[in-house]
């Protein structure tokens, strides 16, 4: 009866092939973002922009929320 689990070869060749994606993933944006860039062009639409300052405003409510409920740390609890 052969074995279902998957083989240290099968990974591997899933690893190599996740690798190759991520790089090409990176040359394709090195490719259009960086010479965008440097014409000085924004890599965000205003749209974009705007959900940008969106998730930074929402996340500052959420941090002060959190400092009052969470308990407060002093050097002594951060260090153990």
């Amino acid at each position: 009866m052969p074995s279902r689990c998957v083989t240290l070869e099968g990974m591997t060749a899933l690893i190599v092939a996740m690798l190759l994606c991520v790089g090409l993933a990176v040359a394709v944006v090195a490719l259009v973002a960086i010479p965008a860039r440097r014409e000085g062009r924004d890599l965000l639409t205003a749209r974009g922009e705007r959900v940008v300052e969106r998730v930074k405003d929402r996340t500052e409510v959420v941090i002060d929320k959190a400092e009052g409920v969470l308990p407060k740390r002093d050097k002594e609890t951060v260090s153990s």
